[in-house]
């Protein structure tokens, strides 16, 4: 119920939308930046490499790289929206995809870093 009351919530405020292969929500980076000045508490997944995450991310992003999701799955909080974030968005949908099938809500970040950045929004090293 949970995850049905955060969908319609976030899908009413058109923060959300649907791969249409996927079924995975995704937003914008306008959105996660709205969502984080919002509410505090806002989960940042960062599936980059470590070495990326060093070189800059948003601030408060928990890095979890892609390859060792799977086996740290528990480590994600259930029960709340995980923004899911990486270069370019190909390796957060793939994340967002094994979030999903473990019953998480993930909210796959389209563009990741290179969108953030670009949109000029703070990044941290």
């Amino acid at each position: 119920m949970l995850k049905t009351v955060w969908g319609g919530l976030l899908g009413a405020l058109g923060l959300v939308g649907c791969g249409a292969q996927s079924g995975v929500q995704t937003v914008d980076v306008a959105a996660l930046r709205a969502a984080q000045q919002a509410q505090s508490g806002t989960y940042v997944l960062d599936v980059r490499t470590p070495g990326e995450y060093a070189a800059g991310h948003i601030e408060g992003a928990v890095l979890l790289p892609l390859q060792e999701l799977p086996q740290r799955l528990s480590e994600v909080p259930a029960g709340q929206p995980v923004y899911v974030v990486c270069r370019s968005g190909k390796r957060s949908a793939q994340a967002s995809r094994l979030l999903a099938e473990a019953g998480q809500t993930p909210l796959n970040v389209v563009g990741g870093m290179n969108a953030w950045t670009a949109a000029g929004y703070p990044v941290v090293k």
